[in-house]
């Protein structure tokens, strides 16, 4: 019953889903290419690019850097001015330098590609699923939530599944120029076909002065953060996820910036294999997502399914930094069926623990403080990595830092061992007691 019933929620959902879909389709055919792209460009005839890997590390830590304030800036003005505007915006970022791309891929188009990909990271990096999913908190009611984020995430699996299809079998000079096409339309379906969520005040202040209006909304802007930060804080579950989110982003950004550069290096994959690889990730994610998560949740909840996903993303980690031969990342990747999890199980529980009204909030805060992830792990991961697949590692094990990256994970499993979903107050029974979260404190 759980799973038709999280079907038949998605029916008001179309019009966010369908250009999702196409945008994770887009985004995802690009993926595997980019290694030979950026290996091609910056270090000819090598299967080996420490380059490649540094900058990918840099991209990431100023990436980083930036989203810990502009993720949760995103999701406050997503509560506040509409969901549907703040989409637009974030959907829109990765045209420009996937044009660039498509345009040229000499080693100038290469570094002028990252400089606007990091811009369009900060931006749209996390922040379009953490609003996609506060606009299905609008929809939805919470009991069905989890099943409905579990089918989206299925719906995205499947995108990528169909997007590795396409960077298998379409010839390199085309997958760029259909992935731009693609990422084009979904704005402009947005734009036309999606309704708006958030019932939006008029506004109040359009006779104020320039500087006094700068002012109200610098102001404004610093209270909702504190407003989103307390949110978090004060609530022993919200707490709680975010530490296992933030330690399990931490090891597995770790090792997804460097995991397609290390089987380039080590087993010499190119595209067809990192897409191979990635498909059978990614059909096997559908079914777990689509069908097994809305069966199992009612049955065991949140908590044991977020401690399977954590198993088995150690699991993934140890096979694929230990791997002997071509065929074990095939192996490690399949515990990715169960690792995906996390995603929606995290989801479920931020959302039960949220109100209505601070859904973006809540959603985007903790994904901004995960973000410090993308900061911290670059740093460690790309000089570890280099290290170890060069000739002057201290001892043989090229996957080393990988299995450092699973300590993380570790970390993020004891975290949610001790956490208890169904204990503490939601941030609406405090608003009950108060109009005015910030009323104790100013």
């Amino acid at each position: 019953m759980s799973w038709w019933s999280g079907f038949f929620e998605l029916k008001p959902l179309f019009h966010l889903l369908l250009p999702l879909s196409i945008h994770w389709i887009a985004e995802a055919m690009t993926v595997s290419v980019l290694v030979d792209v950026t290996t091609t460009a910056l270090c000819p005839q090598q299967s080996s690019c420490s380059k490649a890997i540094y900058i990918n590390g840099l991209q990431q830590t100023i990436t980083g850097i930036f989203k810990m304030a502009v993720l949760p800036l995103l999701g406050q003005l997503s509560d506040e001015h509409g969901r549907k505007p703040l989409l637009l915006l974030t959907i829109s970022t990765s045209i420009i330098p996937f044009a660039l791309l498509a345009w040229n891929q000499s080693k100038e188009f290469v570094y002028a590609y990252y400089v606007l990909r990091t811009f369009s990271h900060i931006i749209s990096q996390g922040s379009i699923f953490c609003i996609s999913v506060a606009y299905v908190a609008d929809v939805v009611h919470e009991s069905k939530r989890v099943a409905v984020f579990s089918w989206i995430t299925g719906l995205s699996s499947a995108a990528h599944v169909i997007a590795n299809v396409f960077a298998r079998f379409l010839p390199q000079n085309y997958i760029f120029v259909v992935s731009i096409t693609l990422l084009t339309f979904c704005p402009l379906y947005m734009h036309f076909f999606l309704v708006e969520t958030v019932k939006l005040d008029p506004g109040k202040n359009q006779e104020l002065g320039f500087c006094t209006r700068v002012i109200y909304v610098l102001s404004r802007r610093y209270k909702s953060m504190r407003n989103a930060a307390e949110i978090v804080i004060f609530s022993p579950t919200l707490r709680g996820v975010a530490l296992v989110s933030f330690f399990y982003k931490l090891g597995m950004t770790g090792i997804h910036s460097v995991l397609l550069y290390y089987l380039k290096a080590v087993f010499g994959f190119n595209k067809n294999q990192f897409s191979e690889l990635l498909m059978m990730v990614g059909i096997g994610s559908i079914f777990s997502q689509i069908v097994l998560l809305p069966i199992l949740n009612p049955l065991v909840g949140e908590k044991v399914i977020l401690c399977s996903a954590l198993l088995a993303s150690i699991a993934y980690a140890w096979l694929s930094g230990l791997a002997w031969a071509p065929w074990v990342p095939y192996l490690g990747g399949s515990f990715g069926i169960i690792y995906i999890l996390e995603k929606p199980a995290t989801y479920g529980i931020i959302s039960k623990a949220s109100s209505s009204t601070n859904q973006g909030k809540a959603q985007t805060f903790i994904a901004g403080a995960n973000s410090i992830s993308g900061l911290l792990s670059p740093i460690v991961m790309s000089p570890l990595t280099s290290l170890f697949l060069s000739s002057d590692a201290p001892f043989e094990c090229k996957g080393f830092s990988i299995i450092c990256a699973s300590v993380c994970m570790i970390i993020s499993l004891i975290f949610a061992c001790m956490l208890n979903p169904n204990t503490g107050s939601r941030d609406d029974d405090l608003e009950g007691n108060q109009q005015d979260p910030l009323l104790n404190y100013n």
